[in-house]
């Protein structure tokens, strides 16, 4: 039996991506994507669960257990929102989530998307990196398999994710290469987010935090 994942955020650009390369994986036998709209996508390995609040997961817990993995691509931005808000969809909707799939899902491995410049001492000058770096620290004290939190830089779209979000590639996409070049640890592709997830879920990896370098790494596994 191949893995069964699921994953959240398929509506942005990292969550479909990821999802495209689960989904492409012949290791994988089944991706269950929660959101609060429908992603766009149809694929037989593929069931949508559409749901508006993440930090009440009561009414659907019966479609929730029986997954090895969860990859939480969802996420917002702190620019333009309070920092109550900014905290309540952060920290607290995450929390919540990842709460209900471990009460269900003990032998899971849950990966969180975070992002570099995160505060693990919770105690810098960056309100959104402290707020990371807490969401980080108390995911990890959770009684799941293995936690992961992932701090990809800047990234690559996969070829099949949406036309809008290529399009939206095209205008500093040129710049990728360079950056590849300079800065390693800082430029990844989607595909090896996505890969590198399936490969230390299946096997496993001695760090908690993996920044660009140990994605491509794992990637590679």
């Amino acid at each position: 039996m191949g893995l069964k994942i699921i994953i959240t955020g398929t509506t942005g650009m990292v969550g479909e991506g990821v999802m495209l390369q689960c989904l492409d994986n012949p290791k994988v036998e089944k991706v269950l994507s929660i959101s609060r709209k429908p992603n766009g996508h149809s694929h037989p390995k593929l069931e949508e669960l559409i749901h508006a609040d993440f930090s009440d997961l009561s009414a659907v817990e019966n479609q929730l257990a029986g997954y090895d993995a969860c990859y939480f691509c969802a996420g917002i931005s702190s620019v333009g929102i309070s920092k109550e808000e900014y905290e309540r969809i952060t920290y607290d909707l995450t929390l919540s989530f990842a709460k209900t799939l471990a009460k269900l899902n003990p032998k899971m491995t849950f990966t969180y998307v975070s992002g570099q410049g995160t505060d693990s001492s919770e105690k810098g000058s960056s309100h959104w990196a402290r707020v990371k770096g807490k969401t980080e620290n108390d995911l990890r004290k959770l009684p799941f398999k293995q936690v992961f939190a992932y701090r990809p830089g800047v990234m690559k779209p996969v070829a099949a994710n949406s036309l809008h979000i290529l399009s939206t590639y095209k205008y500093f996409g040129w710049t990728y290469p360079i950056g590849r070049k300079l800065f390693p640890n800082a430029f990844n592709t989607l595909a090896e987010v996505g890969d590198s997830m399936l490969k230390v879920t299946l096997k496993g990896y001695d760090k908690f935090i993996l920044n660009g370098i140990e994605i491509t790494e794992t990637a590679k596994l």
